[in-house]
């Protein structure tokens, strides 16, 4: 035989040397989920080794990320006060606000502080934009919307990440943000975000969860494949300045077709659905944690990711899995 694979797999550093996929530690982007108060620290049952943390043992808790390597964090508000409009989304006294200025008061610029911009964990009714007649209001969404991220971006937040999917938040933003002097403002899009059963866990953890009906009328149906071009590239159009696709395990293909779309960085979220299979299957020793963390993580980078949201940060380099 002339052909003989296998000569290129027979040792561990001839694997090494010809890995077509690599990781490093600067991909991953941890997610944050910070309260009120003071002194908190409070596990989230659905999401194992996952907590509140209120601002003064965030901060402490990132001072311990930041030696790992951990500079990239995804902070998400838990708690606000729930109106019909959403006020306090963009109040210049959010949860989020205060967290990103105490950061980098403390931090500057060697910690990047991105910002989640949806609504739903700051309305009654748990959806993702305002609500007339029955149905999410695309355009007063998208002008609370705006200011929700103009907001962080007064605070000092390096990148706003809009996961709210309604149509033209983008342009949106990047014009509110240009007009008012935040033109080197990020925007990370959740351009491709699926209305998925993966997100369970995390409705609990940030107390979102639509009181009535489901979220079908503006995140995306997961049937469809060519439709998320549609949505990356609009938003490309609008001016994000990275693209993600959400969830992450079960859309590699989408995450591949995406990167043949783009030159733009796709980062992926690896969702609190597919973070808390793995935790439960490896409490019950059913799995190798550590071998399918690993797998998963190379497959996204393999599909196309330049960047990675996940749970498992904290693991994979506090352990030394990479």
């Amino acid at each position: 035989m002339i052909h003989r694979p296998r000569r290129l797999r027979k040792t561990a550093i001839s694997r090494e040397m010809v890995a077509e996929t690599r990781l490093s530690k600067d991909m991953f982007i941890y997610p944050y989920f910070v309260v009120e108060g003071k002194n908190i620290v409070h596990p989230i049952d659905a999401m194992p080794g996952v907590n509140h943390f209120s601002i003064d043992e965030l901060i402490k808790d990132v001072e311990k990320g930041l030696k790992l390597g951990i500079n990239k964090i995804l902070l998400f508000g838990v708690g606000e006060q729930k109106t019909e409009d959403a006020s306090s989304s963009f109040s210049n006294n959010s949860i989020i606000v205060k967290a990103v200025k105490a950061l980098k008061d403390k931090f500057g610029e060697s910690l990047y502080v991105i910002t989640d911009v949806c609504v739903c964990a700051y309305t009654t009714h748990g959806h993702c934009g305002i609500i007339h007649d029955d149905y999410v209001h695309n355009d007063s969404s998208v002008e609370v919307l705006a200011k929700m991220a103009l907001s962080h971006a007064q605070a000092g937040a390096d990148m706003v990440a809009p996961s709210d999917m309604m149509d033209g938040r983008i342009g949106a933003m990047r014009s509110l943000l240009d007009k008012k002097g935040f033109e080197n403002t990020a925007i990370m899009s959740y351009s491709i975000k699926y209305a998925s059963a993966y997100y369970g866990p995390f409705r609990e953890a940030a107390d979102s969860a639509p009181q009535k009906g489901d979220r079908k009328s503006y995140q995306m149906d997961f049937r469809n494949g060519n439709e998320s071009m549609t949505e990356g590239l609009l938003d490309e159009s609008e001016g994000a300045d990275v693209l993600m696709v959400k969830p992450a395990l079960a859309y590699m293909d989408v995450i591949f077709n995406l990167r043949q779309h783009t030159l733009l960085p796709i980062a992926c979220y690896n969702v609190s659905g597919e973070y808390s299979m793995v935790k439960a299957a490896a409490a019950k020793g059913w799995i190798d944690e550590q071998k399918i963390v690993m797998e998963n993580m190379y497959a996204f980078a393999r599909a196309g990711a330049n960047l990675i949201i996940t749970y498992h940060t904290k693991d994979i380099l506090e352990k030394g899995w990479i």
